[in-house]
């Protein structure tokens, strides 16, 4: 099971209102539990699957931050807003390592396709890509924060 098929999974689960799902394979064993929003996998027995991004330095924190109260940002333009979401759960890294830049920062312009940030989850670092070709209004999560299915991640103003 790849980490799309996951996802999926997450999806029908939340949306079928189920309160458990434990689905075990040869090689692997995912239990899928939601109370209200909270949705937790667990980790595979055993599977092998290749890191796809080096892995930062930093330790992720043990407890699980409260939500950001979302406060939509006013574009320069006038414009609308389009917002980039977190495609999985997970934890949120801005820079590819504890001593690398950011991938964005507010005010950059950046083209749908390209790296915004790095998720990860279940020992994978996940690069997530731009959705939208745009300017980045506001980075509503902060660095090495626990993120959930579908959080607000980023407001970005389209060209």
């Amino acid at each position: 099971m790849n980490i799309k098929e996951i996802q999926e999974l997450i999806k029908f689960v939340s949306k079928a209102g189920v309160s458990e799902v434990e689905i075990q394979q040869k090689d692997f064993k995912i239990v899928i539990k939601t109370g209200g929003e909270q949705v937790v996998v667990a980790a595979p027995q055993v599977v092998s699957i290749p890191q796809q991004v080096a892995a930062p330095v930093v330790q992720a924190p043990v407890a699980v931050a409260a939500p950001k109260a979302e406060t939509p940002a006013e574009p320069a333009s006038g414009g609308k807003t389009v917002t980039i979401k977190s495609p999985m759960i997970g934890t949120f890294y801005r820079s590819p390592g504890p001593d690398k830049p950011s991938f964005v920062n507010v005010g950059d312009e950046i083209k749908q396709g390209s790296v915004i940030c790095i998720i990860e989850a279940m020992k994978l670092f996940n690069e997530i890509e731009a959705e939208v070709s745009g300017r980045i209004v506001k980075v509503l999560i902060d660095d090495s924060s626990p993120v959930e299915y579908e959080q607000p991640l980023f407001l970005v103003e389209p060209f």
